[in-house]
């Protein structure tokens, strides 16, 4: 994906107000970006600005997030701030549920490149006649 493919942070005002702690991935869908976040590791060389623990800089675009790792030494690649309104749990392996409440998580970017949640998409996965491919369909590897 190019890098100006991703979509910007929907409220580029409030970069940088979320809470530090959020899900790690899960969820397979994706409703909203929140910012993209660069976490930095003193023990890797990144500037000692926390008293020796792990912090992030927060962008609103991914483009500013990854010329920023690169050039910091001990960051991370960038990592979406995402927002689920809606999502689907696994609790257990190939047993989906749809839970209706907000979830925010930190994604891979390359989870983005998963097609955004629509009214239809989890019902269409969850329905008794879903397609065999309907996780690749979520992930957006196979077309309906």
């Amino acid at each position: 994906m190019n890098v100006n493919s991703y979509p910007d942070a929907v409220d580029p005002k409030l970069v940088g107000t979320y809470s530090p702690s959020a899900n790690a991935g899960g969820g397979y869908v994706w409703d909203d970006v929140l910012e993209y976040r660069v976490w930095c590791h003193p023990e890797r060389g990144s500037p000692d600005t926390e008293d020796g623990n792990d912090y992030y800089h927060p962008f609103a675009t991914y483009a500013e997030a990854l010329a920023f790792s690169q050039r910091t030494e001990g960051a991370e690649a960038p990592l979406a701030l995402i927002r689920q309104l809606e999502y689907i749990a696994e609790d257990n392996p190939g047993e989906y549920r749809h839970v209706k409440e907000v979830r925010i998580a930190e994604w891979s970017v390359d989870f983005l490149r998963r097609p955004r949640r629509t009214q239809n998409t989890i019902p269409d996965f969850l329905a008794p006649n879903a397609p065999d491919n309907r996780l690749d369909i979520l992930r957006g590897l196979a077309n309906r």
